[in-house]
């Protein structure tokens, strides 16, 4: 099973799906392929913003060496589910063709947009934010692999 997490730049809340998705596959022994990106181009070569890295690091997870990069067809093809992490998400990833993106707050969260924390004021919405996408994460896999 090949997954994809779409935000809007690549550098929040999909490297985070991405790593969150990576590491509960691997403690769970699913046998999965994890990308992320977004659907915008402002962030394209770029790591994941700071507070990102910080939080992911204090969970235990390092994705310093993600880059972003946008969303693009050929992805559609490849990736067995597309997931976007809000609705703004889902209406970018149709106009642009995909046919059935899931919203991951489908997932834990009673259909909840993960909010974008790059806007934030401060760490907090961070933690909130990871916390949101752990969540869903972990129900995702649990629901759509293959045990």
């Amino acid at each position: 099973m090949k997954i994809l997490f779409v935000c809007l730049g690549n550098i929040c809340r999909s490297p985070l799906a991405e790593a969150i998705a990576r590491d509960y596959a691997k403690e769970k022994g699913y046998s999965i392929e994890v990308d992320s990106c977004g659907t915008g181009s402002w962030h394209i070569g770029d790591a994941p913003c700071p507070d990102s890295q910080k939080i992911a690091k204090i969970r235990g997870l390092d994705i310093s060496n993600y880059k972003a990069r946008q969303v693009c067809k050929d992805d559609f093809k490849k990736f067995d589910l597309i997931v976007g992490l809000d609705s703004k998400n889902i209406a970018s990833l149709k106009e642009l063709g995909c046919k059935n993106p899931l919203l991951i707050g489908d997932y834990g969260y009673e259909g909840e947009d993960v909010p974008d924390p790059y806007f934030f004021d401060g760490f907090e919405g961070f933690d909130k934010v990871f916390d949101m996408i752990e969540c869903c994460v972990k129900n995702l896999l649990e629901e759509k692999i293959e045990k």
